[in-house]
């Protein structure tokens, strides 16, 4: 009997191939139904994987890359892409090379997985929270489940529960205890692919306004820790988006002990010189306007007051006598827009764990602990962790895929 601890994308995907490999499987599930964190990525699409080559593939890691390499070639996006097909669900590759289902449900990804396991005859316990892994002379043997007395016993158990990162879909930390009571070294853990919250006031008058084409640059102290080009978001707190979650991946270490700092370019195609006769042509248009009522060709309607208010310039003052070196200011200000980020947002915001069960600990090869002989290790409960764009559940597939299939019963 394999148990696999966990119903979410890397438990699923292990129980299946576990099962196809002819072993006798049973899931345990501490919520009410399989795949809740599932459900709500990619804004409930489901981002399966990204189509991208082995190469960017491999550059989207943030930690631990080296040691997908048996993961990713056993099982690739390609193949992920095949696997989904093959059970009935319809894939199409967007922008970014990301991959969705054609339906844009993430339900559609978690009713193909689940029909496979009904296929596979693989017992699935709902409601049913783990609270130990019994080992014996150095082999997971079985595990206690809550309000049982006696143990469910294994030849092997799978531990696929997810990090800390949405807490509310069950993922409260569960596999590091385990790992720590079996003698294993979980890393620091941190929020990732998270949110900032901003000091600034004003961002609170840009809530909901989405700018593309921005580039983004984040330094922690005096030391340049990111800069990408894409798509961001103002929000109630701060500042989201593509561009914001990708650059938590990097802060992670700085966050506690260095003032933080985001830098927004918002016209990154245009040098300061360009930018500058690009104002100096509207200004001329509305020569007679006031300030406030010449940047409509510039900017969003919404960030317009923001940047009035902070260029310092009167917003009543006629277009034709702001000065050069006012002008040259408000081109400074949109080249180089400064934000103070208070802190990361917290694990109910993060859509991953940095951090985790160390993989020097883990055979590459098969998922296997090193320590504990039969107990494997899969998915989010990994230290490894991904840039947004399907990299984080490519790492569940790949790594759910090795253990189900190198998994023994003794």
């Amino acid at each position: 009997m394999v148990i696999v601890i966990g119903g979410g994308a890397a438990g699923m995907m292990a129980a299946i191939f576990a099962a196809r490999n002819g072993h006798q499987v049973r899931l345990l599930e501490k919520n009410e139904k399989l795949g809740k964190k599932l459900y709500i990525t990619g804004k409930g699409r489901c981002n399966i994987t990204n189509a991208s080559d082995m190469d960017n593939l491999f550059a989207n890691v943030i930690s631990n890359r080296k040691f997908l390499y048996s993961a990713f070639y056993g099982f690739d996006n390609m193949q992920t892409i095949q696997f989904f097909e093959e059970l009935g669900c319809k894939t199409k590759i967007e922008r970014g090379e990301r991959v969705f289902p054609v339906s844009d449900k993430s339900s559609d990804v978690i009713n193909a997985l689940h029909r496979e396991l009904q296929r596979l005859k693989v017992d699935i316990s709902f409601n049913t929270e783990v609270t130990k892994i019994v080992e014996k002379d150095g082999k997971a043997v079985g595990v206690i489940i809550a309000g049982k007395k006696e143990m469910l016993p294994a030849d092997a158990v799978i531990v696929a529960t997810g990090g800390m990162s949405y807490p509310s879909t069950g993922s409260t930390g569960d596999g590091y205890r385990f790992a720590k009571e079996l003698g294993h070294k979980v890393t620091k853990l941190y929020q990732s692919l998270v949110p900032f919250q901003i000091e600034e006031e004003y961002v609170r008058e840009l809530q909901g306004l989405s700018l593309k084409n921005v580039s983004l640059k984040v330094y922690a102290g005096k030391k340049k820790v990111y800069d990408d080009f894409g798509e961001m978001l103002f929000t109630h707190f701060g500042i989201s988006g593509p561009l914001v979650l990708s650059a938590s991946s990097f802060l992670t270490s700085f966050v506690d002990r260095e003032e933080i700092k985001a830098y927004i370019d918002l016209k990154p195609a245009l040098s300061e010189e360009q930018l500058d006769d690009r104002i100096l042509r509207d200004f001329s248009e509305m020569k007679n306007k006031q300030f406030k009522n010449g940047l409509d060709k510039l900017l969003p309607k919404k960030m317009i007051p923001v940047i009035v208010e902070l260029s310092g310039i009167n917003p009543e003052k006629p277009i034709n006598s702001i000065t050069k070196e006012e002008r040259l200011g408000v081109v400074r200000l949109l080249k180089n827009m400064e934000l103070h980020v208070e802190r990361m947002r917290g694990y109910n915001e993060a859509i991953i764990t940095k951090g985790g069960v160390s993989v020097k600990e883990i055979n590459p090869s098969t998922m296997e602990s090193t320590l504990v002989e039969g107990l494997y290790f899969i998915g989010e409960v990994l230290d490894l962790d991904a840039l947004t764009g399907g990299y984080n559940l490519q790492i569940a597939w790949s790594t759910a895929y090795l253990a189900g299939t190198e998994v023994k019963e003794k």
